[in-house]
């Protein structure tokens, strides 16, 4: 059992709570963006590559700004245009169109039953997912695993973070803004890269391994690690 005195879980979504492989989830989310965006007079290549450049500047955010400010400072930079044109389209698109992208996943998702069994348990539920995307994007994916934000007592988007994983401050924003201590946690994650960073701070960790991202070069002895199944039988003891 991987709780033991730590009554707090911090879960990743995509490839984690989310079954799918991280380059289906691009390029289904790609083509589709695009298909939404090309009646403004948006061509793919100028499209992606903003797209891109905002998503790195987020990822690169010092704190000094949100993850929001940072991506549209320089997608409307790339693009010449206003942030108060597009983002009403974007966040229409996350509310709508985006929910298509749920066909990348491989097979039917319900997490709600280890969500309710862990909160009946008394654990604070925290979705550690990286704040790249709007809060519509975020509970558009939520429900593809049969969940709602109102599952979760912290959500981290782009608008209420400042930094990106695989930053541990990061990390010790969600601590500073939940109150927690980080020997109180235990981060689910299936990236080892961006995840398991964690257990630096000391949380406890667990490497979800249906989808790994980032493992190839990682020595997966050094986290508990094992199916979804597997990690769901080791919280729950």
């Amino acid at each position: 059992m991987i709780l033991q005195d730590r009554d707090t879980v911090l879960f990743d979504l995509d490839g984690t709570l989310l079954p799918f492989r991280q380059e289906d989830f691009v390029h289904d989310y790609f083509g589709r963006l695009v298909r939404k965006a090309m009646p403004l007079g948006f061509d793919k290549d100028t499209l992606v590559k903003a797209v891109w450049a905002g998503t790195g500047a987020m990822v690169e955010n010092d704190g000094s700004k949100s993850n929001c400010q940072a991506f549209w400072e320089v997608f409307t930079h790339l693009t010449g245009r206003d942030r108060e044109e597009l983002e009403p389209v974007f966040l229409e698109f996350y509310q709508k169109e985006f929910d298509q992208v749920r066909e990348v996943l491989q097979g039917p998702v319900d997490r709600s039953g280890l969500i309710r069994e862990l909160r009946r348990r008394g654990c604070g539920l925290i979705l550690a997912t990286n704040p790249l995307f709007p809060p519509e994007a975020v509970e558009t994916r939520l429900r593809w695993a049969g969940l709602t934000s109102a599952d979760f007592d912290h959500i981290t988007t782009y608008d209420n973070s400042c930094h990106c994983k695989p930053n541990p401050d990061y990390f010790r924003d969600i601590l500073a803004d939940t109150r927690r201590r980080a020997e109180q946690c235990v981060m689910v994650g299936n990236n080892a890269r961006e995840d398991m960073v964690a257990g630096n701070l000391g949380m406890a960790v667990y490497l979800v391994t249906d989808h790994p991202e980032d493992c190839t070069d990682a020595d997966l002895a050094r986290y508990p690690h094992g199916s979804f199944a597997e990690m769901e039988a080791c919280l729950l003891g």
